[in-house]
């Protein structure tokens, strides 16, 4: 019931901000420098799956923090209208929003420095996604690397599948976002933005800025059981995984079972010994040291001790996290708050663009 009243109040919010928003749109503007941080506008989603693990949290979440103090705007989207693209119970969707919203500001994401909002509140995604839909060519999809390998996991992907790149196109856009945090893996699906940009400038006139990449340079977080896989919530080893709610205990018992080799010494040698130097770039990454400087720090110790040692660096880094999203989940009024404010910051922004598209298309 607290959810849906929310929800109402962050759509009222909407429609309160979209008729008092700025009426005239500067069309003419230049194109925003994406390597000049005080005109840059960054973008980045993730998706309402619950926890995140200690991949996300080092791949990707603690870089958003820090671009709140490097760019002068910044968006992050929790992207439930992507999370639908494979089935969902609709309470179990609800309840991981509200622990992706905690998580999120437990881990530093502040909303007096970024605008963190809930994708599904600004239908403009939606309306400029059928829009960019109706410019991209179906081979175009076909060849994404995402559609083709989850949809072999189906005998049959849905339509909503097929197309979510083109919404993740108009996530970017529609905030006329100049830098968006992605992996290598994303890379494609960023092209596909940086071409429906261009392609809706050729057709309408010159609106929307190309999009560039910003890629993390954070090491991937591998599997505990298995170091050839990332580290993944889906991962059917319970002991593979870290997140952020773990006990200290928890995380102590899942790196004394984190795979190695039977070589005491501590040495890097992702080829040769895969586990240990997981265990090693894990360490580095949770202390900030770097890979020599934490090799060094285990000279002498065998790989039984130095997962002590590992366990003990990383229950120092996420213990304050896990007591903060406690507090903060016991609070589902604030949480909820804090998405009506970040919806209607973003509908603000949103608002005067898709005015400026509906325009440019014909529609007004």
């Amino acid at each position: 019931m607290a959810l849906s009243i929310g929800r109402n109040v962050k759509c009222l919010f909407c429609f309160i901000q979209r008729n008092t928003a700025r009426r005239r749109l500067i069309s003419s503007e230049k194109r925003p420098t994406a390597t000049d941080p005080s005109v840059s506008r960054v973008f980045s989603g993730i998706q309402p799956t619950g926890i995140p693990h200690l991949g996300n949290y080092l791949g990707a979440l603690e870089s958003w923090v820090s671009m709140q103090n490097k760019y002068s705007s910044v968006l992050y989207s929790i992207v439930d209208l992507h999370s639908i693209t494979q089935p969902q119970d609709a309470q179990l969707l609800r309840n991981n929003i509200l622990d992706m919203t905690a998580s999120l500001l437990a881990c530093g994401i502040d909303p007096t420095r970024s605008i963190l909002f809930q994708q599904s509140v600004v239908s403009e995604h939606a309306e400029l996604s059928w829009i960019l839909g109706c410019l991209t060519s179906m081979p175009r999809l076909r060849h994404l690397p995402q559609w083709k390998m989850k949809s072999k996991q189906k005998s049959e992907g849905s339509v909503g599948l097929y197309t979510y790149p083109v919404l993740q196109a108009a996530d970017i856009l529609l905030y006329k976002s100049t830098l968006v945090p992605v992996g290598e893996d994303q890379i494609q699906h960023l092209e596909l933005a940086q071409d429906l940009a261009r392609i809706f400038n050729n057709k309408y006139g010159e609106f929307f800025p190309e999009p560039q990449a910003l890629l993390s340079s954070t090491r991937k977080v591998k599997s505990l059981r298995d170091p050839s896989s990332k580290m993944s919530k889906s991962d059917p080893q319970k002991l593979a995984t870290i997140f952020l709610t773990d006990t200290p205990d928890d995380i102590v018992f899942k790196i004394r079972r984190a795979v190695t080799d039977f070589t005491s010494e501590v040495t890097y040698d992702p080829e040769e010994r895969p586990g240990v130097a997981n265990l090693v770039s894990l360490h580095a990454a949770v202390s900030g040291q770097t890979v020599e400087e934490v090799v060094s720090l285990a000279r002498g110790l065998d790989t039984g001790k130095y997962k002590n040692l590992v366990a003990e660096a990383v229950v120092q880094r996420l213990d304050p996290i896990r007591l903060e999203i406690q507090r903060l989940r016991a609070d589902q009024g604030h949480l909820e708050l804090v998405l009506a404010e970040g919806g209607v910051k973003a509908c603000s922004l949103a608002a005067p663009v898709m005015k400026e598209v509906r325009k440019r298309v014909g529609f007004s």
